[in-house]
């Protein structure tokens, strides 16, 4: 899939993806440059809460510290 990024920097995700990761206008995305790589993630608009009752024993925190560790990098 492609998409075209207008003169104001500007790009439409495209529908499947939307429909896959169920993006809706509060979600957000992350940019990550890796290697030569841009890689594009999605963020809830609360991460903390979309990520609630995924895992146990420490998942939460172990989110957090991955979290805090990427803002370190950028």
């Amino acid at each position: 899939m492609q998409s075209t990024i207008t003169a104001r920097g500007q790009t439409v995700v495209p529908a499947v993806i939307r429909k896959q990761f169920q993006l809706g206008p509060a979600d957000r995305l992350e940019w990550v440059l890796s290697d030569g790589d841009i890689r594009v993630i999605p963020v809830r608009a609360n991460p903390i809460e979309a990520f609630r009752g995924q895992g146990k024993g420490g998942a939460t925190a172990r989110l957090l510290a991955s979290r805090k560790k990427d803002l370190s990098t950028e």
